[in-house]
């Protein structure tokens, strides 16, 4: 056999072994995304080790660096066992959790912050609460330590996500969350959607559970949260709100206030009609003309825009080759 031959061999080979190595399943998959923490990098991962040997389950432990600009990346090149998934610049949060999820090969996905103030030993917590039966385990961190400003922060944005979203949990922002593998098949995460996870997949139709766990005060580094993110954190919360509500009949929502909105204009229209026909009352210098008129237009270009609404999401679904309804399980008997 001449070595052209041979190496036209070997190539799929190597690509069947490479194929069974991705396909090996472990029990866990712990992902941590990293923006400048070279202060905890190494105590973070001896933390994490030291809780997955506990547990007694196959693991690994994957680190995705944010684009960080400090010794972040080289701190995590000295540890050993683990994934480094490292992005070309910074791209967010949520990018690097989805870029961990989507490289765990763990049945649980459990997901935690890199700045040490996640306890790793509570990683036993989620998984017992997980053994009730939950799809999801979220991290509840009932004794923040955290300064006054995050904690007015955290409770608006609570209180907000109880009346927009209706969750059950207490601590959507909390990073340390315990997943079933299934739950991330159908799910790609944008903009600063890791905190709304639970609220994504109990939309699904997955089973959310939460449990409390422990928290302490970030002793190296700064934090990353700002104004900035609080404010995208709020236009998820919008946009999840309209996938809970009106995913799959955005006509209802916007068709609905259209048609209001063109009621009130032809409502007005109408008065002024009578006023100028049965009291002669002069109406060419009053605004209320103008605004029946202006609501009926607006009210046309909602109508419009739910009716295009309505065939984007069907489009949506479509292409995505998956429905609005999620099936557990399909048993015959």
């Amino acid at each position: 056999m001449d070595e052209k031959t041979s190496n036209i061999i070997a190539v799929p080979a190597k690509e069947e072994i490479k194929l069974q190595a991705q396909e090996k399943k472990l029990d866990i998959s712990v992902v941590v995304p990293l923006y400048n923490e070279e202060g905890n990098i190494k105590e973070l991962h001896r933390r994490i080790l030291e809780a997955c040997q506990k547990l007694g389950n196959s693991f690994e432990i994957i680190f995705i660096d944010d684009g960080s600009t400090d010794a972040t990346v080289e701190n995590c090149k000295e540890l050993t066992p683990l994934k480094l998934i490292e992005f070309r610049r910074n791209f967010g949060q949520t990018a690097a959790f989805d870029a961990g999820i989507k490289e765990a090969a763990g049945d649980i996905i459990i997901t935690m912050d890199g700045d040490l103030q996640n306890d790793p030993n509570d990683i036993k917590l989620l998984l017992e609460e997980m053994k009730k039966g939950y799809d999801v385990v979220s991290g509840w961190r009932w004794q923040r330590k955290d300064t006054m400003s995050k904690h007015l922060a955290s409770r608006s944005a609570n209180l907000l996500r109880k009346i927009l979203i209706h969750d059950k949990i207490h601590d959507s922002g909390c990073s340390l969350k315990a997943y079933k593998r299934e739950c991330f098949k159908d799910i790609d995460l944008f903009g600063e959607m890791h905190r709304f996870i639970p609220a994504i997949l109990e939309i699904e139709g997955y089973k959310v559970g939460e449990v409390k766990v422990s928290h302490h005060a970030r002793v190296h580094g700064k934090t990353k949260y700002n104004w900035k993110r609080g404010i995208k954190g709020v236009v998820d919360m919008i946009s999840i709100w309209f996938w809970r509500s009106y995913s799959n009949r955005p006509l209802h929502l916007f068709g609905g206030t259209g048609i209001i909105f063109s009621l009130a204009g032809i409502l007005i229209l109408f008065w002024m009609a009578l006023e100028k026909i049965f009291f002669g009352t002069a109406i060419a210098e009053k605004i209320w003309p103008l605004m029946g008129v202006f609501l009926i237009l607006v009210g046309i270009q909602l109508f419009v825009f739910g009716l295009l609404a309505d065939i984007m999401v069907k489009t949506y679904y479509k292409n995505r080759n998956h429905m609005n309804y999620s099936i557990k399980e399909i048993i015959n008997q």
